[in-house]
Formats: structure tokens, sequence, C-alpha cells
């Protein structure tokens, strides 16, 4: 029987990528989604095609209300950045979330001890314009401790590995991975602002991110973006 794993799946072109690669290593996957009232909520629909089309044990969508924390762009009524340079992506934006990543991953942890799960991967990247402090190996590192310390496997000796195999890939490096794994990225969604059909803004740092991800990797880009928001280069 193969090994289980526990996938954290956004919808987003990362967590499709790593469901892919955690597939092939051989892994059964059970995929969670949290739907946390982010504004871009259309990306849960995204992660339940992508759960479909790659094919998961279970798809658990875990429900809670970010708004009663705020603090975000995504969770609050804040503008999302768009139009930014690249280098201009370095430091922390007004779309990272408090507490988020430590709350998703204790949650799937547990989800991991409850099923009998001793893996879990998360999407979670720390090179390509990354500014978030929740997606740094530092954070991956001390959360993987804390479970350790704080769940009955764990202190038996039995404790839940993380895995973030993207942590150290440009965007470039990602899209070519999942390209090489036959993910199919028009299920993705990775934009934080999308019009009212969930079509891609083209502006947010998200798009601005996977569509020069797309282009270094030499690889078309699928995604719907709304009309006359991000000019074709030239």
């Amino acid at each position: 029987m193969p090994r289980e794993a526990i996938v954290l799946l956004s919808g987003g072109l990362d967590s499709a990528t790593v469901l892919a690669i955690a597939k092939s290593q051989g892994f059964a996957c059970r995929a969670i989604t949290f739907d946390y009232m982010q504004r871009h909520r259309c990306e849960i629909e995204a992660a339940q095609r992508v759960a479909s089309s790659l094919g998961v044990l279970e798809h658990l969508v875990f429900r809670m209300d970010f708004r009663e924390i705020g603090g975000s762009a995504l969770t609050s009524p804040v503008p999302v950045p768009i139009g930014r340079a690249l280098d201009d992506m370095r430091e922390i934006p007004t779309t990272y979330v408090p507490g988020r990543n430590s709350i998703f991953l204790a949650i799937a942890a547990g989800l991991a001890e409850a099923r009998g799960a001793r893996d879990l991967f998360l999407g979670v990247n720390a090179i390509d314009y990354s500014g978030y402090p929740d997606c740094r190996p530092e954070f991956v590192g001390a959360m993987e401790d804390a479970v350790a310390r704080g769940t009955k496997c764990g202190v038996e000796g039995d404790r839940i590995r993380f895995h973030a195999p993207l942590i150290a890939m440009t965007k470039a490096q990602v899209i070519q991975t999942g390209h090489d794994l036959m993910v199919n990225y028009s299920l993705t969604h990775s934009c934080y602002d999308p019009n009212a059909q969930g079509a891609a803004c083209g502006r947010c740092d998200s798009c601005l991110i996977r569509r020069a991800g797309f282009q270094v990797a030499g690889i078309t880009d699928p995604t719907q973006y709304a009309p006359c928001t991000y000019p074709e280069k030239t």
C-alpha cells in the first residue's frame, strides 16, 4: 500500500504542482483547501478542479472566517496592490494574511494525524519575489518541530514530515516542473482580485509573478485575464 500524504491545495499553480510532485513520488494524496472568506474565493473552485484532475483520496474544504481577524487586503476592504514592479515585491505586501499559514499547517497536521498520514506537502516559495514571512524555510522548519512536540504521533516518535519542494525554486522552475508532470495550469487560479466572472485582473502581484514565470519558462500562459487590464508586450 502506498503511503498517504496530506497536500495543502489552494487552487493556485504552486499547490497544483506540489500535488503532482507528491503523486509522482508514489504518495496517495488527500487534499485540504481552506475557505477563509478570502476575496478571491474562486480559487476554491480551482482547487476542486485540480483535485479532480490529478486524483485524490479525499478533498476536504475547511471553512473559517478570517475577516474576523482582518489586517489583510485579502480579508478586509483594503485595496490589493496593482502594477508593482517585480523588484518591489520583496517587501511584505498588504496581501499577507496574519496567522494564515500557521493556522493552515496546524489544521493540516491535525488531519494528517487523524488520517494516519505522516507526510504533509505545501507549496510555499521563498525565492521568486516572495515577501511573506510564513513562506520561508525557517518558518516551515519551526512549524514541523512544533507539530512534532504537540501531537501524539510526534511525541511517540512517529512525527509528521513537512515537504516544501518548491521553496527554493523560481516561478519559472515551478512551472517547468509542473509542465513536465503534465499539470493542467488552465484549471488553476492565482489572481488576488478577479472580476465577477472569475477572470484574473492581470495587475496584482500574483498575476504579474505568474505571467512572468510563464514567459521565462517559455510556456504558454493559459490564464484567462480580464480584458484591457494587462497590455501584451510588443
